[in-house]
């Protein structure tokens, strides 16, 4: 009787692939596990009887869907985090939950290898195999992509049809995607020429913006010490929540992302990414934020979103880095409570209104007319001492030419 492999399985082309070529290579019986992380009724449909028809001995099928956004989307919305100026992360934040889920499902079933069907090139393959070694270092770690003969997807098409197997991509059509609760990704085919328009067809949750409503609509989101916790003054749960944000935008067009980012691995590439109702919670706590915090905790906020999103993507979710990352995101929340009204209209997104109990906006302090409580005298003390280190070096400047001046003359 061969090893145990536990892999990382979606049905898809490379999958399915991998399932049949495990057996063949190390005479392995496979145990398939699909994480459900929101990619939809169409991609789990039948998942378990299409991994027992590609040999493998059995599916296991994980709802990992609350957890995915309550523990993992909305810790790195509150902490800002966006790869590349534009990319959302939603690839990168399904990897860690997934990978942590195929090692316990291993380790319950006394597997000794886990296998995952990220090619040499991306990013995943660093995502799942950095979540194994935190979780279970004692696996063996199979990546066919880093073994096989298979050149590229047209190779893999050939293989599969030859076992038997259904797939839907098909030599046409090879686009490479990956959907969840917060995103859909697209890569390969056309999308490969930078130059290129993506193609309208290829989109799953935006509607094309030029075919969205003629009418804007409003809708607004509250949160609770940066967590989102409503829309429109209805209490929602994580799930419930992005999938009614991920409706209405994706109504609208909003949320689309064509990114050209730089993997992990050196290389540039080219995503085109669907992040409906991430973009609008993005919007909306930013704007929230920005209410609530001051200047200098803002800034700092800002430099932790950078490398927050630097973590995310490179796959170093379980480390004692992000969960001190975690804290400091935590401190700077405290106060991130409110509401944001946002307006919506052909794929694009306005700020609408804003309120919060924790606001520092002060319209006794703010206004441009009469008020008491603000001295307009005291600016001159202080742009004289704020600006007293550009005096003092303009007045050394001027002493130095007028010495060169003289110099000269002489």
């Amino acid at each position: 009787m061969g090893p145990l492999v536990v892999l990382a399985y979606s049905g898809g082309l490379d999958t399915s692939a991998i399932v049949p070529w495990l057996h063949e290579r190390y005479g392995a019986r496979v145990l398939c596990f699909a994480a459900d992380v929101g990619q939809g009724p169409g991609e789990l449909h039948g998942l378990v009887e299409k991994a027992k028809r590609s040999g493998a001995v059995d599916c296991v099928v994980a709802d990992l869907r609350e957890e995915f956004v309550r523990d993992f989307v909305f810790p790195t919305l509150r902490a800002g985090a966006v790869y590349a100026r534009t990319y959302l992360l939603g690839t990168a934040m399904a990897r860690p939950v997934t990978a942590a889920h195929q090692v316990a499902a291993a380790q319950r079933a006394g597997a000794q290898a886990v296998a995952h069907g990220c090619t040499g090139k991306g990013n995943d393959q660093v995502r799942f195999e950095l979540t194994y070694a935190a979780l279970a270092p004692e696996l063996q770690v199979i990546a066919p992509w880093r073994e096989w003969q298979f050149q590229g997807r047209e190779d893999l098409i050939a293989y599969v049809k030859a076992k038997g197997i259904p797939v839907q991509a098909t030599l046409d059509k090879p686009y490479s995607t990956d959907r969840n609760l917060w995103h859909c990704s697209h890569e390969g085919g056309i999308l490969e020429d930078p130059a290129k328009e993506p193609p309208e067809h290829i989109f799953a949750m935006t509607a094309d913006p030029l075919e969205a409503p003629d009418l804007p609509a409003l809708v607004e989101i509250g949160f609770e010490e940066g967590m989102p916790v409503a829309v429109n003054n209805v209490p929602l749960g994580p799930v419930e929540l992005l999938e009614s944000l991920n409706a209405l935008a994706g109504e609208h067009g909003v949320g689309r992302a064509d990114v050209v980012e730089d993997r992990l691995v050196g290389m540039k590439s080219r995503g085109v990414y669907e992040t409906p109702g991430g973009t609008l919670l993005h919007a909306a706590h930013r704007e929230l934020e920005q209410l609530v915090l001051d200047r200098r905790t803002l800034r700092l906020k800002d430099e932790l979103a950078l490398r927050y999103a630097d973590l995310v993507y490179d796959g170093r979710w379980w480390t004692p880095e992000r969960e001190a990352l975690d804290a400091l995101v935590a401190a700077t929340q405290k106060n991130v409570t409110g509401a944001v009204r946002l307006k919506l209209f052909k794929g694009n997104v306005a700020v609408a209104g804003r309120e919060s109990p924790y606001a520092l906006y002060q319209p006794s302090y703010a206004t441009f007319g009469k008020d008491n409580v603000y001295d307009q005298t005291d600016a001159a003390g202080f742009i004289h001492l704020y600006g007293l280190a550009i005096k003092i070096g303009a007045g050394l400047e001027a002493t130095r030419r007028q010495s060169e001046v003289g110099a000269a003359a002489e």
